[in-house]
């Protein structure tokens, strides 16, 4: 059985992009609790968004080797349906919320992804991001796709520089369980285009064809 490609609209920070994201059929969207990035939203904002999203659309919260004191805050005082760890934490720092989670993982010259899904056994998935150097995550830029073995890529997110012009040759090459994007469907850091958004999401439903 053929399963179709999940979608990750990440670094929402607007309640009316989240509304394009949902209605061009997104399944999940992510909200940035990590301060330096451009796309960050308080917990007022998040809040908001939350609000107005129907049922059936995850809720991923994104953190960056955060306390978990903080982290526990943002679960109470938001429906966080997802954690998603983008810093240098271990799976006992990711477990423990009550929540299903996803790890991410920068694809550095070197690592070794069978080793990590061995160390993160206990993740829902592991999210695949482009290496930059001081940069958790949101580099714009593509990796190595063929550095993902078939036999991961079921528990595979696909990120990392995709756009509406690159998802299809990277579902058809990867099969990844979900591809999650974020500055590819943006007209400015932490602003959708809600045009783009919804080329992306046709572009994985070619991809998936």
């Amino acid at each position: 059985m053929i399963m179709r490609t999940r979608i990750k609209i990440c670094g929402i920070t607007r309640v009316e992009d989240a509304a394009d994201a949902v209605r061009h059929g997104a399944d999940a969207i992510g909200l940035v609790f990590y301060p330096p990035s451009p796309r960050a939203i308080s917990l007022r904002q998040a809040q908001a968004i939350v609000k107005t999203l129907p049922p059936f659309v995850t809720v991923v919260g994104l953190f960056v080797d955060e306390a978990r004191s903080q982290i526990e805050r943002f679960i109470r005082e938001v429906p966080i349906d997802l954690l998603q760890f983008h810093g240098h934490e271990t799976a006992a720092d990711c477990s423990g919320y009550g929540r299903p989670w996803i790890k991410a993982v920068r694809m550095r010259e070197g690592i070794d992804l069978a080793i990590v899904e061995r160390d993160f056994n206990h993740a829902s998935g592991l999210l695949l991001d482009s290496y930059q150097v001081g940069v958790p995550g949101g580099t714009g830029q593509c990796f190595d796709w063929s550095r993902i073995s078939p036999a991961l890529a079921s528990k595979v997110i696909l990120a990392g520089g995709l756009n509406p012009q690159n998802v299809v040759q990277a579902i058809r090459q990867v099969h990844p369980y979900a591809v999650d994007v974020s500055g590819g469907v943006e007209v400015a850091k932490g602003v959708k285009d809600a045009a783009k958004i919804e080329a992306f999401i046709a572009g994985v439903k070619r991809g998936d064809n």
